[in-house]
């Protein structure tokens, strides 16, 4: 049982072919069909490689900030300088940023494994999931656009990703 109230969940799992082709269809289908983003979900794109904990982790921060209280430092001032640019326009002041940058490359090698090479590729991928405005959004900067995956609450958060989870992620890996 996952505690209460759950603001953001960040997933880890391995890519595949088969879901890189999911993605692709899925952002057609939404370009096609349009979606509604609320002007109040903060999403940047990645353009820097092995990055994406890094831009997760930046997504649930940067899209709670009413129940997360930053203090002073790399993280709060690149919010407060990037909230009213493009999502592009993010993820180029990220590569900039030198702060954010240090401070990844010092919890990188923190974990209980080692850390691949920063131009190594890698075969597993973090997104995050967020409420703002009552929809549930999935935020994975590799993808161009949010994805708003409809309504939710706090009480069925973590209940709504779970379906999810199970429809595009564990599917796409026993699709024909």
């Amino acid at each position: 049982m996952i505690p209460r109230p759950v603001v953001a969940l960040i997933l880890l799992f391995p890519c595949s072919e088969t879901y890189e082709k999911l993605k692709a269809e899925q952002e057609t289908e939404l370009t096609e069909k349009g979606q509604t983003i609320s002007d109040e979900v903060y999403f940047l794109k990645q353009v820097i490689s092995n990055a994406c904990g890094t831009i997760a982790l930046i997504h649930s921060v940067a899209n709670n900030q009413e129940e997360i209280q930053l203090g002073d430092g790399p993280l709060k001032q690149f919010l407060e300088d990037t909230k009213s640019m493009t999502p592009d326009e993010r993820g180029a002041m990220l590569m900039k940023n030198e702060g954010i940058a240090s401070d990844h490359n010092e919890i990188a090698v923190e974990g209980q494994t080692q850390a691949p090479p920063e131009n190594e590729p890698v075969n597993h991928h973090f997104v995050a999931f967020v409420q703002k405005e009552g929809s549930l959004y999935e935020l994975d900067g590799r993808k161009a656009f949010p994805i708003n995956h409809g309504s939710s609450n706090p009480d069925t958060f973590v209940e709504v990703i779970e379906k999810i989870m199970l429809r595009l992620f564990l599917w796409s890996y026993f699709r024909p």
